[in-house]
């Protein structure tokens, strides 16, 4: 049997609830300052900061309030748009733009991991499930508005200010597959492990 391959990462994609139910597309629209001139692309982490939605950087380790997926701002010839990604451009206008964020705090999402810096996938056996590790802010393309963010499998630990906990490994895309003990995988389930809402500090 032939397995998929994928080429690079691709940001975080919703999957289901961590109790099991599955993800039947609930967002919330949280509004994006007007003149917010960074660009946001679908399946990219975000944060709440003073009421608005923020992009969320590999060096920002502080909490999440979940993930971009999908966006509705007005362009430069003021017509209002419905896109998958928040553009920077959009910055141009003095109108808000309204991010979709999936920001259940019980979300899991499928993301690619690779390693620090990189957006080329790197295999792990599944000794990193449970752990929390780093995320991974690739560039992604502001043409079709792919995020290329993943998580940084090599930094897997116990340290709790580690933003991502790892919940399960995905094998359709597993690697090494001559016996469990050599099985590796490219792609794993993980969820929030800071995350705004569960913080009882408050943004």
């Amino acid at each position: 049997m032939a397995y998929p391959t994928i080429d690079k990462t691709y940001g975080f994609r919703p999957v289901n609830r961590l109790d099991g139910l599955p993800y039947a597309g609930a967002i919330r629209q949280i509004p994006v300052a007007a003149g917010y001139a960074t660009a946001i692309l679908n399946g990219d982490t975000v944060a709440l900061s003073n009421g608005y939605i923020i992009a969320k950087t590999a060096t920002d380790t502080g909490a999440s309030v979940g993930v971009l997926v999908g966006c509705q701002f007005v362009n430069s010839q003021g017509q209002t748009v419905q896109g998958q990604a928040y553009p920077a451009a959009a910055s141009t206008t003095s109108n808000l733009a309204f991010a979709y964020v999936v920001d259940d705090p019980n979300a899991v999402f499928r993301v690619a991991a690779t390693t620090a810096g990189s957006t080329t996938p790197t295999a792990y056996d599944r000794n990193i499930v449970g752990s929390n590790v780093a995320l991974v802010a690739g560039a992604g393309s502001t043409i079709t508005g792919d995020s290329a963010y993943g998580i940084d499998g090599s930094s897997s630990n116990t340290t709790n200010t580690l933003p991502i906990r790892v919940v399960d490994v995905v094998p359709d895309t597993a690697s090494n597959l001559a016996s469990v003990s050599t099985t590796t995988y490219f792609e794993f389930l993980v969820k929030f492990n800071l995350h705004q809402y569960d913080s009882t500090t408050g943004t």
